[in-house]
């Protein structure tokens, strides 16, 4: 479980294709204190460590991930949200993400508003009714509350802190992105349908 809070903005360092992809990342973390098989959310997805050495890691991926989320995509370069596992006892500073990526959204704009940015993003059909004003959503891995809803529209904005330690300032209009809906909203949508 993580928790939306990017503690790390990486980047991709190589990709190579053995089986599964191997992608290795460059990041500040003290690897030394990251064991083998820890998982870390790569701007959403939920990777296991392969391999560490000191400023970077190694996780591999399958044909499925890369097939439903944006990995598929990365290059050498590439910027990466990370965030490490949540521990017992860590401070819950966003919402509960499991990591696991629900659909691939697409920015439709990117407005300045005042000092921050106001986004415009368009999900997939099947995921527009778990998006809920005020809700809580995981884009490229960072917990995110949605501003106004309007069919599989839904916007929110982004601070300057968030714009400069992630990914999204690097974006732009049909940049796709990892989406993760909320998991109450997932099981009050489950329950609706069987009540």
């Amino acid at each position: 479980m993580f928790t939306g809070i990017v503690t790390d903005l990486g980047r991709v360092r190589d990709i190579r294709s053995e089986g599964d992809t191997r992608i290795e990342i460059a990041t500040a973390y003290e690897m030394a204190l990251v064991p083998i098989g820890a998982s870390i959310a790569c701007s959403g997805v939920c990777l296991t460590v392969i391999e560490r050495q000191e400023g970077w890691f190694a996780v591999q991926a399958s044909a499925e991930t890369l097939a439903c989320t944006t990995l598929g995509a990365w290059r050498k370069g590439t910027r990466v949200n990370l965030e490490r596992a949540l521990k017992v006892g860590d401070e819950l500073g966003g919402h509960l993400v499991s990591g696991h990526v629900d659909g691939v959204g697409t920015i439709v704009s990117i407005t300045p508003d005042g000092e921050s940015h106001r986004f415009l993003f368009e999900a997939p059909a099947a995921l527009a009714r778990f998006i809920a004003p005020k809700g809580s959503i995981a884009i490229d891995g960072i917990s995110l509350t949605v501003n106004e809803v309007e069919g599989a529209r839904f916007g929110v904005n982004i601070i300057p802190h968030t714009w400069t330690v992630t990914s999204l300032g690097a974006t732009q209009p049909g940049s796709r992105v990892n989406l993760e809906i909320d998991l109450l909203a997932r099981y009050v949508a489950r329950l609706m349908e069987n009540g």
